[in-house]
């Protein structure tokens, strides 16, 4: 357990800085879900003796994964009968969408820890498998808190926004960056990947105001840094 929080904690130093730069209020939800059942579940599975091993500690963050989908599922369906049903219509395509990209993008993830070697990477990729379900069922529950069916959220246009125009800078020069350091035979993974979550992005930034639009884009950069700096380790 304490070598995965330490090389975890390690990992996160560098990987985790464009998270911090972008995903601001996001980042404050998870911390404030910290002592979620869940993840209290999923630490105390961490420490558990005979979950010490690499695939047992493997275990653990899948089941977590599996916990954290059911609580998106959730959320989900509160944010639904809370709205009306144009609105409900809107959020069920972006639901439909953010599906579409995470069955896209789990080929890119295999495809970039393929490149690595040592059982500690096994870790690594459960955790980013991991990590936007459990990020995704926060924003939802977020959203149901927010939502006003009366007076919906819009976002200004990412070109009017300087934030947002830097984030979409950064979001590009990863992107770039992955697709140079991929194998040549892994890169169309990474084109349908990131097309899916454009697909998911256009239909959910007209839903939420402009903080919500930062933090879906510095996710995306931080996934994408991650990923980038991960290719060909050992």
């Amino acid at each position: 357990m304490k070598s995965w929080t330490k090389a975890r904690a390690r990992w996160w130093g560098v990987a985790g800085m464009a998270a911090a730069l972008w995903l601001g209020a996001g980042t404050a939800h998870a911390e404030v879900a910290a002592a979620d059942p869940i993840d209290s579940g999923m630490r105390a599975c961490l420490a558990r003796a005979d979950r010490s091993s690499t695939a047992g500690q493997v275990q653990c963050m899948d089941a977590a994964r599996t916990a954290w989908q059911g609580a998106t599922d959730a959320a989900y369906a509160q944010l639904i009968a809370k709205l009306p049903p144009a609105q409900g219509r809107r959020w069920q395509l972006s639901e439909q969408r953010w599906n579409a990209w995470r069955a896209a993008e789990d080929p890119l993830v295999r495809a970039v820890f393929a490149t690595t070697k040592g059982s500690l990477y096994l870790q690594y990729e459960a955790d980013m498998r991991l990590q936007p379900v459990r990020d995704h069922a926060l924003a939802l529950r977020v959203q149901t808190a927010q939502q006003d069916p009366a007076s919906p959220p819009r976002a200004r246009a990412c070109s009017d926004d300087a934030q947002c125009e830097h984030a979409t800078f950064d979001l590009n020069r990863y992107y770039r960056r992955l697709a140079a350091r991929l194998p040549a035979r892994s890169r169309p993974a990474l084109w349908r990947a990131q097309r899916a979550w454009r697909a998911y992005r256009d239909a959910t930034t007209p839903l939420i105001d402009e903080r919500g639009q930062l933090d879906l884009i510095g996710a995306r950069v931080a996934t994408l840094k991650r990923l980038s700096e991960t290719v060909g380790n050992h």
